[in-house]
């Protein structure tokens, strides 16, 4: 299948190293804090309405941490995710998920990917690619296309064939793909 002129899935934008450590950490003490302060408060309101002074109150003090973990995901995901300052955590969730999905299915794309599959060559392209970005961000060095094998197999099959090499968009038809891409003998 050509690429989709439809929406991708993902799409890999340039973004500086620096400022996305910088606005991840950022982030992720907004959302550490808002989990103290609700497991704290949580704690206190749960020992406060339920202890039984002859038993103790540690399982309260669990529940109502527990409570404010919940409290604190529901916050993440329906509040504070659309919110610009999450920006940079939510490209990188969303880059992760990408790998993530590819990961799983790597035997299957490098068989397909020897067999001449195109859509296993733009697909692997694109883990590269994605790969060497998370590791660029998150601070990691960066694998070289002329020193890992499958790298550098991918790009050869791909500018033999004529497909572009930087394919820079998760494709909404590659999920499907993968799924259809037979299991391990």
């Amino acid at each position: 299948m050509p690429s989709s002129p439809q929406t991708p899935v993902f799409q890999l934008q340039t973004i500086d190293p620096e400022r996305y450590r910088r606005e991840t950490r950022r982030s992720s003490l907004i959302v550490l804090l808002s989990f103290a302060v609700l497991a704290m408060n949580c704690a206190t309101l749960t020992v406060h309405l339920f202890d039984d002074p002859q038993q103790g109150s540690v399982v309260w003090n669990l529940l109502g941490v527990l409570l404010g973990l919940l409290i604190t995901a529901l916050l993440v995901r329906t509040v504070y995710w659309s919110l610009p300052w999450m920006a940079s955590a939510r490209y990188g969730w969303r880059l992760k998920r990408c790998l993530m999905r590819i990961g799983n299915a790597m035997h299957r794309l490098e068989r397909a990917e020897a067999a001449g599959d195109p859509e296993a060559l733009r697909i692997l392209r694109f883990y590269h690619l994605g790969v060497d970005q998370m590791q660029t961000l998150e601070g990691g060095g960066r694998l070289d296309d002329d020193t890992d094998p499958l790298r550098k197999r991918v790009l050869a099959s791909l500018h033999a064939r004529g497909l572009v090499p930087e394919q820079t968009r998760f494709e909404a038809h590659w999920d499907a793909h993968l799924k259809r891409l037979p299991a391990a003998d």
